[in-house]
């Protein structure tokens, strides 16, 4: 007995040793947060013509990084400045053919006679946000709302169709706007984050006619973002 005694207090003298020469784990008081973005939007065409629509699944892929900027000394208020990849497709009825001079625009109102027929467009982007949390530098899972303004530029574009009057796949379409800015939002706790973007010019420029009314369609994306330190 004596001598199970002696070995619990040597074990029990060994552990506090142990714990005493462990050093505490340092808090950061200048921590920053959301650094990394990844983000799956369903992209929307708003603005439509009459009988212009949207068919099957449109999806948006985003990804970059944002500097966190804290302003307060809480650290839970920040302002955020990113750069970012984003590409999409939008799967609808319009349909852009290529002639030895300009582009024909069509929409195409019998969906039975085409197989395939969507644009893409791929971007360089730079975020903007104005980012409020209930972080705290112990605190990992959180709520958060940014709001903020996204400036985009499309280095690249392509628009197929396959359907009964054969394949067409056109690349670098000089109707499409270079440039692209909008509103964001995302609101959420922890990884689940609901994210919009509402672009604030069109997708095309002003010398796109359809049915000879100017095409003013604008992207809007609806979807979630995860972010990561």
């Amino acid at each position: 007995m004596k001598t199970i005694l002696y070995i619990l207090f040597f074990i029990s003298f060994g552990l506090y040793s142990y714990a005493q020469e462990i050093e505490p784990i340092e808090i950061d008081s200048l921590y920053k947060e959301d650094q990394f973005y990844a983000g799956i939007t369903y992209n929307i065409l708003g603005n439509k013509p009459d009988k212009l629509s949207q068919v099957g699944f449109s999806l948006g892929f985003h990804v970059g990084f944002i500097k966190d900027m804290p302003i307060n000394k809480n650290r839970n208020v920040a302002l955020g400045l990113g750069l970012g990849y984003s590409a999409n497709s939008f799967n609808q009825n319009l349909q852009i053919s290529e002639s030895e001079t300009s582009y024909n625009y069509s929409i195409l109102e019998d969906a039975s006679l085409y197989t395939k027929n969507r644009f893409s467009a791929h971007l360089i982007e730079m975020p903007f946000e104005f980012r409020w949390r209930t972080s705290t530098p112990k605190d990992y899972e959180f709520w958060r709302i940014y709001t903020g303004f996204k400036v985009g530029y499309m280095f690249a574009n392509t628009a197929k169709y396959k359907g009964a009057s054969g394949t067409e796949d056109i690349k670098r379409i000089k109707d499409f706007n270079e440039f692209n800015y909008g509103l964001t939002l995302c609101i959420g706790y922890n990884t689940w984050n609901f994210y919009a973007y509402y672009a604030l010019n069109p997708i095309f420029s002003k010398s796109v006619l359809v049915d000879n009314q100017i095409l003013e369609m604008n992207a809007i994306k609806i979807g979630l973002m995860f972010y990561i330190l």
